[in-house]
């Protein structure tokens, strides 16, 4: 295992409007991946295909719109089996709108690499939509 992935950013939205993106399936894909399917409640299922890599696992904890802690991995990785690493997202209200922190643990070295570009890809475009903005297609999307 190696040290966690941190990422903290400013988000010009309120905590419920980001907490949203990570809840709903149809503003989930707005950010990250191409179909996702979630059930947001302690144990409820986290499925996202996010350019031809499945991720799959369950959420652990959920505490709207502040926290939310989901098991995370990727079906048929042997490296990182689904459920075997934990991203867990904290929110926290500003005049401007919300920091978001996020901390992605669990992950062998291997796949912290690729996280380690992916996810600041991905929180950048989030932080475009969850403000209103519009991040356009995801250079990184399959087609």
């Amino acid at each position: 295992m190696t040290t966690p992935y941190s990422q903290t950013l400013q988000i010009k939205a309120a905590p419920q409007v980001v907490f949203a993106y990570f809840v709903d399936p149809e503003k989930l894909v707005r950010w990250m991946g191409q179909l996702a399917r979630v059930d947001a409640v302690t144990g409820g299922q986290f499925s996202a295909d996010i350019n031809g890599v499945l991720i799959r696992g369950h959420y652990v904890a959920l505490n709207p719109p502040y926290h939310l802690e989901i098991a995370w991995g990727e079906w048929g990785n042997a490296a990182m089996p689904p459920g075997s690493s934990r991203v867990t997202i904290d929110l926290a209200a500003t005049e401007t709108g919300t920091t978001l922190t996020l901390t992605h643990s669990g992950l062998p070295k291997a796949e912290a690499e690729k996280h380690a570009m992916g996810w600041p890809h991905f929180l950048g475009r989030l932080a475009l939509r969850a403000g209103g903005l519009d991040p356009g297609h995801d250079p990184w999307a399959v087609r």
